[in-house]
C-alpha cells in the first residue's frame, strides 16, 4: 500500500507515525508551546528524529469548543515554519487545514499532504486540494468544533461514518483526484461519545473503502482521559495502547503527540507479528 504525496511516495505496507505539531495558542494538549517559529522548527526536527514519517502542522485548533481563526492568521502561523522546515527534513509534511487559501499556499511551499477535518467540504476546498497534487486526508466530523461534543447521536456509528467517507471519496473522484492520494480518518473525538469512539476502534477495518489507508488520531484525547482518569499530559500510556489497537485493527497512519513511544511500540508489534520492518533478531 502506497500513498502518493505530490512528487513523493509514502510506503504504508506497515503502520507509520504522524507527529502532531500545533502552532496554536489554544490546542487542547500542547497549545502555546510551539507558537514561535524557532520553537516549532526544533520540535519538528525532534519529531522526525524520533521516527515520525509525517509531521502534521496545525495553525487552527479543532478541539471541542474551539473558535475559528481567519485565513490570514492561519497562514501567518503555518507558512513561516513550513518554508523553513521543508529543506531540513525528508519527512512528509502535512498541513492540518480546511481553508483553500492555505491549501494552495502550503502546496506551493512544499507541503506533501493536506489533512482536513471537514473532508474538503468548505467552498473551494475540493478544487484547491485537487490542484495541489498533495495527498489528502478526509475526516468524518458530526457538526463542527464549537458544537460537535454537545450531544452526538448515531443510529449506527460505523455505518454512518463509512457512508459519509464514501460520499467524500466519490466527490474526490469526480474532481479528478486519484485514489492513491486519499486517506480516510473516522474522526475519533469529533462529534462522538466514548462508546461511539470505542465502537469505531473495534470495527475500524469496516470503515475502510476500496482498500484506502486509514488514519487514526486517538492521542491524548478525552476518551483516553475518561478511561484512565488522566489529564492530557499524562495520557501517554493510554494513547500508545490505543494506537497499537488501531494498528492491529487496520490503521496505517497513527497521528500522535508521543512519537518516540509509539514508534517503539510499533517495533514490538512488528516483531511479534513478523510483518514488514521486523527488527533483526540478535
Amino acid at each position: 500500500m502506497q500513498l502518493r504525496c505530490g512528487g513523493r511516495t509514502l510506503d504504508l505496507q506497515r503502520p507509520v507515525v504522524m507527529g502532531v505539531l500545533n502552532l496554536t495558542p489554544d490546542s487542547f494538549s500542547d497549545g502555546g508551546r510551539y507558537v514561535e517559529p524557532d520553537q516549532a522548527l526544533r520540535r519538528a526536527l525532534a519529531l522526525a528524529g524520533q521516527g515520525a514519517a509525517i509531521i502534521d502542522l496545525g495553525g487552527e485548533s479543532t478541539r471541542p469548543g474551539a473558535a475559528p481563526v481567519s485565513a490570514e492568521e492561519e497562514l501567518g502561523r503555518v507558512l513561516p515554519v513550513l518554508g523553513r522546515l521543508r529543506p531540513l527534513t525528508g519527512a512528509i509534511l502535512s498541513v492540518d487545514t480546511s481553508k483553500p487559501e492555505l491549501m494552495r499556499a502550503a502546496a506551493a511551499a512544499g507541503a506533501d499532504l493536506i489533512n482536513d477535518v471537514y473532508a474538503l467540504r468548505a467552498p473551494g476546498a475540493l478544487e484547491a486540494a485537487a490542484e495541489s497534487g498533495c495527498a489528502l486526508c478526509l475526516m468524518h466530523m458530526q457538526g463542527e468544533p464549537r458544537t460537535m461534543q454537545r450531544a452526538p447521536q448515531y443510529t449506527d456509528v460505523v455505518a454512518e461514518v463509512r457512508a459519509f467517507l464514501e460520499e467524500r471519496v466519490e466527490a474526490c473522484r469526480a474532481a479528478g483526484i486519484a485514489d492513491e492520494r486519499l486517506v480516510l480518518d473516522p474522526g475519533f473525538g469529533f462529534g462522538k461519545t466514548l462508546e461511539h469512539n470505542l465502537t469505531l476502534l473495534r470495527h475500524l477495518e469496516e470503515v475502510r473503502i476500496d482498500g484506502l489507508p486509514i488514519l487514526a488520531g486517538l492521542s491524548r484525547k478525552s476518551m483516553i482521559g475518561t478511561i484512565t482518569g488522566k489529564l492530557s499530559q499524562e495520557r501517554v500510556h493510554g494513547s500508545v495502547a490505543a494506537a497499537l489497537i488501531a494498528a492491529q485493527n487496520g490503521a496505517r497512519i497513527l497521528r500522535v503527540h508521543d512519537v518516540a513511544a509509539t514508534v517503539d511500540a510499533l517495533k514490538v508489534l512488528a516483531a511479534l507479528t513478523g510483518g514488514p520492518g521486523e527488527p533483526e533478531r540478535q
